[in-house]
């Protein structure tokens, strides 16, 4: 039996499908650490449980280690910790150095974390990603905009799903921008420049340090703009062929880059770029990688597009470290359905015409309840999950949906 701990602050919806998958998987001995009390696991999870253990702080290494220990004396050597939360990989990684448990390394997890420090690893190294610096004060932010002009992004150095991210237009905005909210040595921001273009993801398992299996996904629109318009409702598209030339480029700086960031066996979730011309050197610039599965329904697209339970075959390659790599099946996308308006869901129009058109073509779909409060998230009210062979009829489809559908706030 391996004795595996997941550590997972709290039991939301998507992070219990894999800790389910974990404590699901034969031959392990199954510990959760968590800020709940054991009562708010949920029952599937709880029947499987060798060991709860609660903390006040995930974030915590010191706490982590102490939950590490005892649950050694419990139930047995800790030998395997892990997490799905970008927030947690720096802490899980600095644990296991303390305990010897395989996995990420500190240097590694800080590189995928640090998201000024893992360009400028790609930058040393060669790879395509934007122009940046992280800035602590007003003069270095003028002095960067100076340097690389107008738009810009400012993001949070360890941010994550593109939130407390802000597109600045010119001078004029980016000074009311200092005015609010300047960068300080304690609070600094990554400043880089604003890449037009095709946004794209780039899921991928490495095992042993070798590219074993990808997936290529684009959005539209940009995650940017969904977060500058609330009211964007937003698709994402899993094509089905993404084995052809056209993709080589990506496939092999995304290798290239998760060498160089310290990945050795793990699932990964890249935001990448094809700008329209190649004036920059190259039509690519990757914008960031997470060491950690991706969000939004992600897992499940990527599930529905390989029929596979992708959960499943993360839990095995976070334990075991095996990964039987899938085949690329359908061509999957999905929209989500974001309120307009102010207060509450009060009617969701579309719904009919949606359903007689697309009926079957939907997979899965969790749709915005009325009196259900906004989410506030880029994920929205709810979404829907399409699947065909052909990806041409994915597409239209999805922006049929997104034309018919309104979700109404008041």
């Amino acid at each position: 039996m391996t004795t595996v701990a997941f550590v997972a602050p709290y039991s939301l919806e998507t992070t219990m499908r894999f800790v389910q998958a974990v404590a699901e998987l034969p031959g392990v001995r199954f510990a959760l650490v968590t800020h709940e009390a054991e009562e708010r696991v949920p029952e599937a999870i709880r029947a499987r449980l060798a060991q709860h253990w609660r903390v006040t702080n995930c974030l915590d290494p010191d706490q982590l280690a102490a939950a590490v220990e005892g649950i050694g004396r419990r139930i047995g050597r800790v030998e395997q910790l892990i997490g799905t939360l970008e927030e947690l990989q720096v802490p899980l990684a600095q644990v296991r150095a303390r305990f010897g448990i395989p996995g990420l390394g500190v240097e590694a997890a800080r590189n995928f974390r640090d998201k000024t420090r893992m360009k400028s690893v790609l930058q040393a190294a060669g790879l395509p990603c934007a122009r940046h610096r992280e800035v602590e004060s007003a003069e270095a932010a003028v002095a960067f905009a100076r340097d690389a002009g107008f738009p810009l992004v400012a993001k949070p150095p360890a941010g994550a799903g593109a939130r407390n991210t802000f597109r600045i237009e010119d001078a004029a905005q980016l000074r009311q921008w200092l005015d609010s909210s300047p960068p300080t040595p304690g609070a600094p921001v990554l400043l880089e420049e604003f890449i037009t273009g095709a946004e794209h993801s780039f899921d991928s398992v490495m095992v042993g340090g070798r590219l074993v299996w990808h997936s290529i996904s684009r959005y539209f629109p940009t995650p940017l703009d969904v977060l500058s318009n609330p009211w964007i409702q937003w698709c994402v598209m899993l094509p089905r062929e993404i084995h052809h030339a056209a993709y080589d480029d990506i496939r092999a700086a995304a290798e290239a880059s998760l060498r160089v960031l310290g990945m050795e066996t793990g699932l990964t979730h890249m935001e990448w770029f094809r700008r329209p011309d190649a004036r920059h050197g190259s039509s690519l610039a990757i914008s960031e990688v997470a060491a950690r599965p991706p969000g939004a329904q992600f897992t499940t697209l990527l599930s529905y597009a390989h029929d596979l339970d992708l959960y499943k075959a993360w839990a095995r390659l976070a334990v075991t470290g095996a990964f039987e790599a899938p085949e690329r099946r359908w061509a999957v996308g999905a929209a989500y359905l974001r309120g307009q308006g102010h207060g509450k869901v009060v009617a969701v129009h579309g719904l009919d015409v949606v359903a007689e058109e697309l009926g079957p073509l939907i997979v899965e779909s969790r749709l915005p309840r009325k009196g259900q409060q906004p989410t506030g998230s880029y994920e929205g009210e709810g979404y829907v999950i399409l699947r065909h062979r052909d990806t041409e009829v994915v597409e239209r489809a999805l922006a049929r949906l997104v034309s018919v559908v309104r979700v109404e706030l008041a």
